[in-house]
């Protein structure tokens, strides 16, 4: 059975997207909506996308589910390599051994970002050595892969062969085909649900550096302000925010200021 999907029905669910998570979902995303939600209501045997809105609005759980659905995006290992090239050969150098060095991958997904750090962290300060990563994403099923850090080998392909001999372990019988990160990297990395487009987020902690990647592509301007407002407050003094390379903080923010294009840092208190 086919659904079809009235404008006045995309734009109730663009509307329901965009206040819960700031996505904005132009015409041309009408495809991936219906494409990602017609299983759903083949399931729940509803016939139109707005019985299964009315639905949503009635069950916390499937609304949850469809906002994983519609908000996980592309991510895989050492996406955009030059931002950890910079973090191995110009940050990580200047870094104190006897401080903790804490990052946050801001929209950690299924984790590829969070243990990308995790692999360079640990090959330049040890693996044993005082540093941590926060990951945080608004889907509380991508974190539950990301918590178990197992993947299917073809995930591993951007992986650098040194990294993922010493990082991961290959799955055997049953679990052949795939693969798990290191326990003991697993063991600095901690996950959770956090939406960063609410009103006067609460601080999450002090990073040194924190990653917000390929996210704000998806929302508008003030959406965009919302969520840098929110994590300034987390950045500490000096430190870095790092975004997409198709990614731009102008129009957005005048407290951060360029220091790379896509590295922007916030300014030394006085």
């Amino acid at each position: 059975m086919g659904y079809e999907i009235t404008d006045t029905e995309f734009q109730q669910f663009s509307r329901l997207l965009y206040d819960i998570a700031g996505i904005t979902l132009s015409d041309a995303k009408k495809v991936l909506l219906t494409g990602r939600l017609a299983k759903r209501l083949k399931t729940l045997n509803l016939d139109t996308y707005t019985q299964y809105f009315k639905y949503v609005g009635q069950h916390q759980d499937e609304l949850d589910f469809m906002v994983d659905l519609l908000t996980t995006n592309e991510t895989y290992f050492f996406r955009e390599e030059k931002h950890f090239d910079y973090l191995k050969d110009e940050i990580l150098p200047r870094v104190r051994r006897d401080q903790p060095f804490r990052v946050w991958s801001a929209a950690a997904s299924i984790g590829a970002e969070a243990y990308t750090i995790a692999m360079v962290l640990a090959d330049k300060l040890g693996e044993n050595g005082l540093w941590e990563i926060f990951g945080s994403d608004i889907s509380a099923s991508v974190l539950e892969q990301a918590r178990r850090g197992h993947y299917r080998m073809n995930e591993a392909d951007k992986i650098p062969p040194e990294y993922l001999k010493k990082f991961c372990l290959r799955g055997v019988r049953s679990q052949a085909g795939t693969f798990i990160i290191d326990r003991k990297l697993r063991s600095h990395t901690r996950f959770e649900t956090v939406n960063l487009n609410v009103e006067r987020m609460p601080k999450q902690g002090d990073f040194d550096l924190i990653f917000l990647r390929n996210v704000m592509i998806y929302f508008d301007i003030p959406t965009k302000k919302r969520v840098i407002e929110n994590l300034i407050p987390s950045l500490k003094p000096g430190g870095l925010l790092i975004i997409g390379h198709s990614e731009t903080l102008n129009g957005v923010t005048n407290l951060l200021p360029q220091i790379k294009p896509t590295i922007y840092q916030k300014p030394l208190a006085r």
